[in-house]
């Protein structure tokens, strides 16, 4: 029997409500006891000053792979998710071809557990082709191990397939997620609509376009009894709306990428396309209206919403280049300086919305350190200085906002079914980057 122990870390397991510190012994790949003691035929990891958390979960993750492998792979893909400390995430399907068929999804598969990384879930297209005209086969997708729906990157304009959608995913006691936004409203739209927008001459996406699309898609979950997860939450009505529907007993949960409760449509002043992202940067209003709604619980989960692109299509003029950024790297530093540090959020309600609440909202048997479960761990170290380098990036591309910033906390050891998948050796911190666009 293989072993291991992680001694003198504070375990924090939110599942649980635990937060203490002990240690954590690990056998044949599953959680096995607590307050163990080391023997001589047990391999050790000294995790004192340390956290010891269930591992990261990460809902929303564009891997590219097939169709823009020159962006990303699923082998880079999950190497940066490790090493941000995730030792499972879930795939988008707005791939070349989509993941509309029992063939892609298994293909997916197939690559994950070729690169041996971490743990990858299918998120299929709710419709066919992502063209939001017909239904794909849920039920054949499902069996295939799709555990979400949704045409990400495409909103799901008809109402009438939302509603259908809605009512199909219910057999399966499956979510739909929908990229909440009505392109009508921001057709040719680069960034937030507002004063900076007018000023900069660049077309804007006003938050009605998030907010309308959201409130109707709730109006629909709760008409049809169906689960409803707003995917990037950027605007304060649309976390109101979900804050009223919750309390309306509406099944319906959101996540919050770190770009939106850290950065504002003020940084689009330096027209560099590592600021263009799609919802885009809001105002300071907004930026405090995600922060209030991770306080009092709205939102469910943050998610980095990694969405890699090779280098020269980000560095083309701003209206031409894609929208989004990578974020697998950086999200457990962002959330530690930005939410952490000031008091926002404690560590397990942190850490919740980065391990148990995710693997809920897909009804994954991950997210927790329970006896018996998989021995997905995560050992941080919350006091690490360190500065953010795109050049030392494990994903295939570099298109962050953050170069050169410095953050406070992140991932050390990655356990993965028991395994060591990620150690990370003598990497200091050198020096603090221009924070110029709060």
């Amino acid at each position: 029997m293989s072993t291991l122990i992680i001694k003198n870390g504070r375990v924090i397991d939110s599942s649980q409500q635990m937060d203490r510190v002990t240690n954590l012994l690990i056998a044949d790949g599953r959680i096995a006891a607590y307050d163990a003691e080391p023997d001589d035929e047990c391999t050790t990891i000294d995790a004192a000053g340390k956290i010891v958390s269930p591992g990261l979960i990460d809902m929303h993750v564009h891997l590219r792979e097939p169709g823009s492998e020159e962006d990303e792979t699923i082998a880079t893909g999950t190497a940066a998710a490790l090493a941000g400390g995730f030792t499972s995430i879930a795939c988008m399907p707005n791939t070349d071809p989509p993941i509309d068929s029992q063939s892609i999804v298994e293909f997916i598969r197939g690559q994950a557990a070729k690169a041996d990384n971490c743990n990858v879930f299918v998120v299929a297209c709710v419709s066919k082709n992502r063209e939001g005209k017909e239904l794909a086969e849920i039920g054949q997708l499902v069996e295939a191990g799709a555990v979400a729906f949704t045409d990400d990157g495409s909103p799901i304009n008809s109402p009438e397939l939302m509603r259908r959608a809605f009512e199909y995913c219910l057999m399966f006691d499956k979510p739909v997620l929908n990229h909440s936004e009505i392109r009508e409203l921001t057709e040719h739209g680069v960034m937030h609509e507002g004063l900076t927008s007018l000023i900069l001459g660049l077309a804007g996406m006003p938050t009605a376009a998030e907010d309308v699309m959201a409130s109707r898609d709730i109006a629909l979950a709760e008409a049809t009894g169906g689960r409803f997860h707003l995917m990037h939450v950027s605007t304060g009505g649309s976390v109101d709306a979900v804050r009223r529907a919750k309390r309306r007993g509406v099944r319906v949960t959101t996540e919050v990428c770190p770009h939106h409760f850290t950065l504002t449509d003020e940084c689009l002043r330096s027209f560099d396309s590592n600021f263009k992202m799609n919802p885009p940067l809001r105002g300071k209003g907004h930026v405090q209206g995600c922060i209030d709604g991770l306080i009092d619980g709205t939102i469910d989960a943050i998610v980095s919403d990694h969405a890699p692109h090779a280098k020269e299509k980000k560095m083309q003029e701003l209206d031409r280049a894609p929208f989004g950024i990578v974020g697998l790297e950086t999200s457990l530093g962002l959330v530690v300086t930005r939410l952490i540090e000031p008091g926002h959020l404690d560590w397990p309600a942190a850490l919740a919305r980065m391990t148990c609440n995710p693997a809920q909202i897909l009804n994954l048997d991950k997210g927790t350190l329970r006896i018996g479960a998989d021995a997905d761990v995560t050992i941080i170290d919350p006091k690490v200085r360190w500065t953010v380098d795109p050049a030392e990036f494990r994903s295939k591309s570099t298109n962050t906002p953050f170069a050169g910033w410095e953050l406070t906390g992140r991932a050390e050891v990655v356990i993965v079914g028991g395994r060591v998948k990620f150690e990370r050796k003598g990497e200091e911190g050198r020096g603090k980057g221009e924070d110029y666009c709060e």
